[in-house]
């Protein structure tokens, strides 16, 4: 077997295992299937694909290593992506107040329309403003590739777990706008929206308590 074919392996192994733990990815994939439907989640799910890019990206330019061991760096990161959380957090509690009808069909006409653009940006910056997310990459680049193996290799690796990661939330967004299921939900949408705000709200603490070293 090609030692890059065992590499990417690896990589995969330890990625799968982490993709699939509820975190604010799958808390803002599930909102936008339930709440904004089928396309506004898949395209939220493309903007999750393009920031893991990113973040391969950068590590691979070394900019990681940077933010990963800048206290100032880190910290910045870590606020835009509590405050964040926090907006999210807060916008799912003020659409509990917002009738949801589960006649509404997919489009979900009682909520107000989101832009292809928009969608796309709230998964993109949901996962960019996680400095956890710089310092996974970080580590699981330095850890599981080696030194000596080219970066045109390397970015194929992020090419490859972009796309499953991807599929795994494309799928996500197909079970969850399954009109038997999101019908279930919107029937409690309200409690739907209050639990998933705090989720965010939690999850925001969580990211704002977070040590640089933790």
């Amino acid at each position: 077997m090609s030692p890059y074919l065992l590499e990417l392996a690896t990589l995969m192994a330890v990625f799968s295992v982490v993709i699939v733990v509820p975190g604010a990815d799958l808390a803002l994939v599930m909102r936008q299937s339930i709440t904004r439907g089928r396309r506004a989640a898949v395209l939220t799910s493309l903007g999750l694909g393009a920031s893991l890019l990113f973040h391969v990206g950068y590590t691979l330019l070394g900019l990681g290593l940077i933010v990963s061991q800048s206290l100032i760096a880190f910290t910045i990161v870590k606020w835009c992506g509590a405050a964040y959380l926090f907006y999210l957090g807060y916008r799912s509690l003020k659409d509990a107040d917002r009738p949801i009808a589960p006649d509404a069909g997919l489009a979900s006409a009682s909520m107000q329309p989101i832009s292809d653009a928009k969608a796309f940006a709230m998964g993109f910056v949901t996962n960019a403003l996680n400095p956890k997310a710089v310092v996974f990459f970080l580590s699981l680049f330095s850890s599981l590739v080696s030194l000596q193996t080219p970066i045109t290799v390397k970015a194929g690796y992020g090419l490859v777990m972009a796309a499953s990661l991807v599929l795994w939330f494309v799928g996500v967004s197909f079970f969850f706008t399954i009109p038997a299921i999101r019908d279930g939900f919107l029937r409690a949408g309200r409690w739907i929206m209050r639990v998933t705000g705090f989720v965010f709200i939690g999850l925001g603490l969580k990211l704002a308590t977070e040590r640089m070293h933790g």
